[in-house]
């Protein structure tokens, strides 16, 4: 009963929400959209000419959105789940852990990629210390395998939580990137703790010397 009025109340929240009804006008399938769109203006990442991955991309906000800015080059989404298909954008129905994600990206963009992007997040438990743990989780891959895939000046964007693995993850993102900047999007809702990492620049990776 507990869950089914907390359904019913998300929404009527999403109902609510000007975002959400600018995203069903406007042929976004997510409010999320707008997010990427604030984080472009803000640091103007997108390139006309460019290649990128869309982690966590269903069901497919992101990936519309990036299509939209890149007018050639290549796109591929990678999420757990089926993701509609959206013209231009090629799509793996993959797990971020699976071992064959590092060969798959490579064998379809045959080099190093521009920009690895991820709005990936887990599923809200009402713990907010599980919820940032387990986001935090994510975005630690996903930071991990832009590290390997993006070129020298590449461009890295993720989503994670104000919380308890907030520090770590920056701390992490400084020994890997030259540029490491904090943003929250006005489209994010004020009660939310999610923030968006931006990285650029690789550091020296001595691994691979």
């Amino acid at each position: 009963m507990k869950k089914n009025k907390i359904s019913k109340n998300w929404i009527i929240k999403q109902h609510r929400d000007l975002y959400f009804k600018r995203s069903k006008v406007e042929g976004f399938r997510s409010r999320s959209a707008y997010k990427l769109l604030e984080l472009d203006k803000k640091f103007k990442f997108f390139k006309k000419k460019m290649e990128l991955v869309d982690l966590g991309s269903c069901p497919g906000g992101w990936s519309q959105v990036s299509r939209k800015k890149i007018v050639e080059g290549k796109i591929l989404a990678i999420d757990i789940n089926e993701m509609e298909k959206i013209p231009g954008v090629n799509f793996l129905k993959l797990d971020i852990n699976d071992r064959e994600i590092y060969n798959k990206i490579n064998f379809f963009f045959i080099g190093k990629v521009d920009a690895v992007i991820s709005d990936m997040a887990a599923n809200t438990s009402g713990n907010k210390d599980l919820d940032s743990i387990q986001t935090g989780e994510l975005c630690t891959n996903a930071m991990n395998l832009a590290f390997n895939i993006l070129d020298s000046d590449g461009v890295f964007i993720s989503k994670l939580f104000m919380g308890i693995s907030y520090n770590e993850i920056y701390t992490n993102a400084k020994k890997k990137f030259k540029k490491v900047v904090i943003f929250k999007p006005k489209s994010s809702r004020k009660e939310s703790k999610e923030v968006y990492i931006y990285c650029k620049d690789l550091k020296i990776n001595i691994s691979k010397l």
